[in-house]
């Protein structure tokens, strides 16, 4: 069962970890040649949350089942999983959308000698910098969770 928690703990850093570098990547007022970069950077390590966080609930789930914790009720096992499924639908709903679209005119041909995004793109980018920073919170609170619980 020890195996299982420093898996568990090891996949949630690395499953939820690379989220709090959308904060760095996607920073407002930051050039457009840095924002190229980094959004190709971003679009690689959103794989990291989809695969390993993924992977740190189900194992989450199979430590509620076979340790002795309790019920999966109690506020500090139910909280953690009703943040990641927040953190899910913010970034699936609402971050990859907005960052696909901001990508998409990055990486155009006819973008590539633009030195400004235009305005409709800096108000998504502000956006994308603002969500962020709410789903990186709620990233905290749930490794909070995790460490603050009852013994």
């Amino acid at each position: 069962m020890k195996w299982l928690v420093w898996f568990h703990v090891l996949v949630a850093i690395v499953g939820i970890g690379p989220t709090f570098f959308g904060n760095i990547l996607l920073r407002k007022h930051q050039t457009i040649t840095d924002l190229r970069h980094n959004i190709l950077l971003q679009h690689k390590l959103d794989y990291f949350p989809k695969i390993g966080g993924t992977i740190a609930v189900i194992t989450g789930i199979l430590l509620v089942i076979f340790g002795e914790y309790g019920s999966i009720l109690q506020f500090w096992l139910f909280a953690p999983l009703l943040l990641y499924l927040a953190i899910q639908v913010l970034v699936i709903g609402f971050i990859s959308p907005r960052l696909y679209e901001l990508q998409q005119w990055l990486l155009h041909p006819d973008n590539r000698a633009s030195t400004q995004l235009p305005l409709k793109h800096v108000l998504g980018l502000n956006a994308l910098s603002n969500l962020y920073m709410f789903v990186s919170f709620l990233g905290f609170l749930i490794f909070l969770l995790m460490v603050v619980k009852p013994t």
